[in-house]
This record gives structure tokens, C-alpha cells and sequence, in this order.
């Protein structure tokens, strides 16, 4: 009931803010104040909407001008929360006084987003920070959108086969997930440790100082930073920031988490993202954050690396070793597909091919194979296609897949050449040098709890069919002797 009451609301929005008018012709509609009421409604609707008009908004190749700048001010304008009641959750989270912890607390947010809000304040030693507070309330607004897209996943499956394939309800489950994480800022606090921990010295990325001591479930406080919002490219050309060379950083800047870390910042819309005076970018907001398995991370490269070289057998073979595609799938139909959907796009300049594109029409063309989505690569796929539109963004002139190259073939030299063997060698001798002296009381240990015999049997018919090799090869090797001498 709880969830039809919802769909009831979502839907009397849609008819108030007149979004049936979106559906005819879309992008050449005329219609002044559809940006706004667009954005309004997505307001209106609730953080998880908000959160899906600030992915829209990195995507000015595929959306209207009038649309991409709208929907951008949900990045960092959201309409804040009182002050007050700011100032009263972050006293209720640290158990004290803003007196006692800051000389100084802004009233006005600086920041406002969908889950949470940012104040900037002074600690008593004089060290300019950002409080970044949840929303008031925000965990039941958001619980009740969660169990609208599970039921509504859920019956996707019931009904449809096509549904089904889509794993919808994996897919819900990930983004509550990463909603959860997002809500503990505790958890967040520890994401920016851990990348600022990866990124130490860089000369490209810059993640604030966490301030673990004022830091509670909903509340976070870390150094202050400085700088041009990366939207805002005319005051970065003003600065005499290289664009080119700051988008190319920014590719830099995903392979390595991705292909080095197997772990990303999952959240790079232009809200989050400041350049410094020195060029560096300068990471925000770490409440979604995403993680990458070998494996995941070995898929990602071979298939990117083979899209490059346009070996399509080895994009299809890839896909049905990571068991993506059904058993019985032939091969040459599948390479076949792949290579109509690219072949096309690859007769243009690199420079002139979009990434998100050409992902929406391999997941068209997956349908007739029976391709299973990945909830694991849902955020890095959402977190690619925002680095992509931030790209072009300062360099309309970014080859996307020119910049990734080198750290592709750099990644598969080092983990499957002699270097990649050499690492695995030194990673794994600890665990020998401790496990090789213990071999044989662990095998005396074994044989002794051998209470049938069965494992000694089976060793006696090894070392009996060893003997019977070693007679053989015996033989033939006298027998071998007197035929040369014979011969002689």
C-alpha cells in the first residue's frame, strides 16, 4: 500500500509539472519552462530522482542545452534545510555544543545536495573545515523510493522475460546499497582516507583531510578546499588552466582507480569536482564509491583493449569466459553482432565517438544472446559515461579511447607479462615460506585420519603405476642399447 501510495504521488507530480509533454518529439520540443518544471519535479520527487537528474545533467551530448544547464544546478543547489536544525543535528550527532567544537559556524550551506548539505565552519585551533550534515528525515524518504523500484523490479521479472535477463532486482539491490553507504558518513569519512591514501604526493588529484575526531554517523568533518568548480570553464580558461591537458588528467585520473585500485570515486558529476590554482582536481563528496574485483577488473581491460584493436572474437570470447553469455551461444554469431554495432562507429574519428553510445547499442544488441547485466559494473559504467561527458565538456576535442590506451596496455603488461608473475611470486611467498617446512606433518596428519585406507591406496596406485613407467622406459632403452650395438 505504502508503495502504491508512492506511485499515486509520482505520478500526480508528472501531470502538475506537465512532464507528458516530454514524450512527443523530446529534444525538439519548444517549450521555454520545460527545463525548470522539469527540474522542480525531479525536486519534488525526492533525492533518488534528484540523483538521477544530476547523472542526466553530465550528459550534454545527449540531452538539450536548455535541459544540461537546468538539471545541473541539482549538483550543488538543491534548496537547503534550515540552519537551525543544521546546528541541531550536528549537536545531537557529536553530543555537544557547536561552541565547544567550532569557533565558528556558518548559518547559510554552502552546498546542498540531495542526501545532505555542507557548512563551512572554523575549528578552535583556527582550521577552516566543511561540515557536510545528513538531511533530516532523509532515511525514509529514501527507504520508501527503494521499496517502490523493488516492487516494481520485481514485477518487471514476474512479467517479462526480457525483465528477467535485465536482473532488475540485483540491479535495485546495488544502488540501495551504494544509498546506504552513502547515509552513513562514517563510511564516507573512510572512502576519502582510503583514496587520499592512494592518490598520495599525486600531481593530479588532491582528496581533503578527514577530521576523525568530529565525525559521527551524520556528520563529517574534513579540511576545507579551494577551488574553481570544474562546470564553470570560462573563470578556468580566465585562470590560464590547460583544459586539454586537465581533461586528459581526468582519464588519468578513472584508469588508475579503476585498473590500479579497484576502487573509484562513483559519483564525478561536476558538483563534486574542483580544480585548485595549481591545476590539480580536488575530489568531493566520497558517499559512493566503487569496487572492482580482479576478475571485474581483467574483463574490463581485455574488452576495452580488444574494442581498440577492433578484435571482436576476442571482445565475444571474453564475454563467454566471464559466463555472461549462455552455454551453447555460437561464437561467430555473437563476434558478428558486436562487429555491426562497431564497425560503423569506428569509420569516424576516435575523437568523434561517444562512449555512451556505443554502450547503448551493445546493450540492444546483447538482447538477442541473452546477455546478463552485472550489477557489480553498473556504477562503473554510470561513473565512465560521466567522465566521458566531463571530458568533452573542457575539451570538445577529447579522444576518449586515444587517453585510456596507454594505461590499458601499461595494466596488461603488468599483471599478465614476466612483471605481472614476478609481482604474483613476491606476493605469494610469504604464505610458502610459512606453509612448505609444515607439507609434511600436514601429509603425515592426513594419511594418519586416513581411517579407510582410501587416500594411501590411492597413493600406493600412483607410485605402483610410476614404478611400472619407470620399468618400461627401462626397457626401451636396453632394448634401444642392443640395437645399436647390433647395428655396429
Amino acid at each position: 500500500m505504502a508503495s502504491l501510495a508512492r506511485l499515486a504521488r509520482i505520478l500526480w507530480i508528472g501531470l502538475r509539472y506537465r512532464l507528458y509533454r516530454f514524450l512527443p518529439r523530446f529534444a525538439a520540443e519548444s517549450d521555454p519552462g520545460r527545463a525548470v518544471r522539469l527540474r522542480e519535479a525531479l525536486e519534488a520527487l525526492g533525492p533518488i530522482f534528484v540523483k538521477f537528474g544530476q547523472v542526466l545533467s553530465t550528459r550534454r551530448d545527449l540531452l538539450p542545452a536548455d535541459l544540461a544547464d537546468e538539471l545541473a544546478k541539482l549538483q550543488d543547489r538543491v534548496p537547503p534545510f534550515a540552519p537551525q536544525l543544521a546546528r541541531a543535528e550536528v549537536e545531537r550527532a557529536l553530543g555537544r555544543s557547536t561552541a565547544e567544537v567550532f569557533a565558528g559556524f556558518s548559518p547559510e550551506a554552502e552546498a546542498s545536495a540531495s542526501v545532505a548539505q555542507v557548512h563551512l565552519a572554523t575549528l578552535l585551533d583556527g582550521t577552516e573545515v566543511a561540515v557536510k550534515v545528513l538531511r533530516p528525515g532523509v532515511e525514509r524518504a529514501i527507504a520508501k523510493d527503494v521499496a517502490l523500484l523493488q516492487a516494481a523490479a520485481a514485477l518487471l521479472e514476474r512479467l517479462s522475460s526480457e525483465g528477467r535477463r535485465l536482473r532488475p532486482r540485483e540491479v535495485v539491490a546495488e544502488f540501495a546499497r551504494h544509498l546506504e553507504d552513502e547515509m552513513d558518513l562514517m563510511r564516507e569519512a573512510s572512502h576519502a582516507s582510503q583514496l587520499a591514501r592512494n592518490f598520495e604526493g599525486s600531481a593530479l588529484l588532491h582528496v581533503p583531510r578527514v577530521y576523525w575526531e568530529h565525525c559521527a554517523q551524520r556528520v563529517m568533518v574534513m579540511q576545507r578546499m579551494h577551488g574553481t568548480p570544474i562546470s564553470q570553464v570560462a573563470a578556468l580558461r580566465k585562470k590560464g588552466v590547460d583544459l586539454p591537458r586537465l581533461s586528459r588528467a581526468g582519464v588519468e585520473i578513472f584508469f588508475t582507480q579503476v585498473l590500479r585500485d579497484g576502487f573509484f570515486h562513483a559519483d564525478m558529476h561536476p558538483g563534486n569536482i574542483l580544480v585548485s590554482d595549481d591545476g590539480r582536481y580536488v575530489a568531493l563528496d566520497f558517499g559512493i564509491m566503487g569496487t572492482l574485483t580482479e576478475r571485474d577488473q581483467e574483463y574490463l581491460a581485455h574488452n576495452l583493449l580488444a574494442f581498440f584493436k577492433r578484435d571482436y572474437k576476442r571482445v565475444a570470447q571474453a564475454h563467454l569466459d566471464a559466463g555472461w553469455v549462455p552455454e551453447g551461444t555460437r561464437l561467430d554469431e555473437f563476434e558478428a553482432a558486436i562487429r555491426a554495432v562497431c564497425e560503423p562507429i569506428f569509420a569516424r574519428p576516435l575523437k568523434d565517438i561517444s562512449f555512451g553510445r556505443l554502450l547503448l547499442r551493445l546493450f540492444q544488441t546483447s538482447r538477442r544472446f541473452n546477455v546478463e547485466v552485472q550489477p557489480q559494473l553498473v556504477m562503473l559504467q554510470k561513473t565512465l559515461l560521466n567522465v566521458e561527458g566531463l571530458g568533452r565538456e573542457l575539451d570538445p576535442e577529447l579522444d576518449l579511447w586515444a587517453a585510456a590506451k596507454p594505461y590499458l596496455e601499461r595494466w596488461m603488461d603488468e599483471r599478465i607479462g614476466w612483471r605481472g608473475l614476478a609481482r604474483s611470486l613476491a606476493r605469494e611467498a610469504p604464505y610458502w615460506a610459512a606453509t612448505l617446512p609444515a607439507l609434511p606433518r600436514l601429509a603425515h596428519r592426513l594419511l594418519a585420519q586416513d581411517r579407510a585406507g582410501e587416500l594411501a591406496a590411492a597413493l600406493e596406485r600412483l607410485a605402483e603405476e610410476s614404478r611400472r613407467r619407470n620399468r618400461l622406459l627401462a626397457g626401451v632403452i636396453v632394448a634401444l642399447i642392443v640395437l645399436g650395438v647390433l647395428a655396429l
